[in-house]
């Protein structure tokens, strides 16, 4: 497996929780009269206030070529940083807003700069709110600051922007029960590139957090299978973080 696709499956936390003793959310109708803004009020009035989460991630990969399956142990800090780590700490990642660090024992290399690396892997602009809001089941950019059209599309909440961009496109659906994100994406079509994420969710303790995750990559005809379970959750428990660089290792400069 090459480094870019082992760094690949464990820097795209892309993006879920579990726990014990969980319980799947299923059910909830819509409501054809609602409107867009009620809809969008309503997804961030129902965003869970924690302070850290730990749990294990098992990924499972696939490029229609080859699969590869890895669990890691997932750490964060709400709004300040996310912590995973591979068996026996092959491979470690740390990222913050200001930074995307990761090093690789395998083939002795590391990476230690911005967000540059994840959004040049996802095809799409990212920083730490947005990798953030991947995990909790939000959305990836402040449905707030735009102005949107919606429509009830298979049992979901629809959200289209009124004004198209000039470089990609973005459209949500939200579940009916509590409003939170069922499938994002974004579409670049003059860069032939897609991702989308859609979720499953789960009640952790009277909390809405995701439950399962499938996130699909297309770059022009490459197509990247990623689905994540998360378990063992648990939330506001005391945690570190540790991480340092080896010595030696040769670091890996974006071109």
């Amino acid at each position: 497996m090459t480094l870019k696709r082992l760094v690949f499956f464990l820097l795209l936390p892309l993006m879920v929780l579990s726990c014990k003793s969980t319980k799947s959310i299923v059910g909830g109708e819509v409501d054809g009269s609602i409107s867009t803004k009620k809809i969008i009020a309503n997804h961030y009035g129902n965003q869970e206030d924690f302070k850290t989460l730990r749990g294990r991630v098992k990924i499972d990969y696939s490029n229609g070529k080859e699969s590869q399956g890895i669990s890691v142990s997932l750490r964060m800090e709400k709004d300040k940083v996310i912590w995973i780590s591979a068996p026996l700490g092959v491979v470690k990642a740390h990222i913050t807003p200001e930074r995307v660090s990761f090093y690789n024992k395998l083939q002795g290399e590391y990476f230690d700069g911005d967000f540059s690396y994840l959004s040049d892997l996802l095809g799409t602009e990212l920083d730490f709110v947005s990798v953030q809001n991947l995990l909790l089941g939000n959305a990836i950019t402040d449905l707030r600051k735009e102005r949107f059209n919606s429509k009830v599309e298979d049992g979901n909440y629809e959200l289209e922007p009124k004004k198209a961009r000039a470089l990609f496109s973005l459209l949500f659906q939200l579940e009916p029960k509590h409003f939170k994100i069922a499938t994002q994406e974004v579409l670049q079509p003059k860069e032939n590139r897609f991702l989308s994420a859609e979720y499953t969710y789960q009640d952790i303790s009277g909390k809405i957090f995701p439950n399962l995750v499938k996130v699909v990559a297309v770059d022009h005809k490459d197509k990247t299978t990623i689905d994540l379970s998360f378990k063992n959750l648990e939330l506001d428990k005391s945690l570190n973080f540790p991480y340092r660089i080896p010595k030696g290792y040769d670091e890996i400069i974006l071109k």
